[in-house]
């Protein structure tokens, strides 16, 4: 079977947040729904819980394999940047679509981040209509235009 981008699966994608932020996990979860695109997308609010959904641990057992992880840098318990070193040390989740979502610019997370194995560095638009826009172009680019793993 070839791979093909997501959007042409019969299954919708599915996308894990993980952000501390309810305002910008709302803006995500509205700017999904307005794009309606055929994604699932589950939130968790630190990085702790983030690699517990990656690696089905309680209270995440049943928990879907994420196509894309949108990923915040600056969260309690643990940031993106420990996130992102357990991923790359763990060859079942090394494989995975990792985006730095965040509202930083330094230029100095930017190298981190790009250099522990993220795909993209985004940074945030605050207001809702630019936050959809860039889920959208995101999403467009990601699903179906990009063929990821299964």
């Amino acid at each position: 079977m070839h791979a093909q981008p997501i959007a042409r699966r019969s299954r919708n994608a599915v996308v894990l947040m993980a952000e501390d932020n309810e305002d910008h996990a709302f803006l995500a979860r509205e700017s999904f729904n307005d794009a309606r695109l055929r994604a699932d997308l589950h939130v968790v609010a630190d990085g702790v819980e983030c690699l517990a959904f990656l690696r089905r641990g309680p209270p995440y057992e049943n928990a879907p394999r994420p196509d894309l992880l949108l990923l915040d840098l600056h969260m309690p318990k643990m940031s993106g940047f420990e996130v992102m070193e357990e991923i790359m040390k763990d060859a079942s989740l090394r494989h995975l679509t990792v985006l730095a979502l965040t509202t930083s610019a330094d230029s100095i997370d930017v190298k981190r981040m790009y250099s522990l194995g993220c795909r993209s560095y985004l940074i945030k638009p605050v207001e809702f209509d630019a936050f959809t826009a860039a889920i959208r172009q995101l999403t467009g680019y990601w699903f179906e235009l990009v063929v990821l793993p299964e």
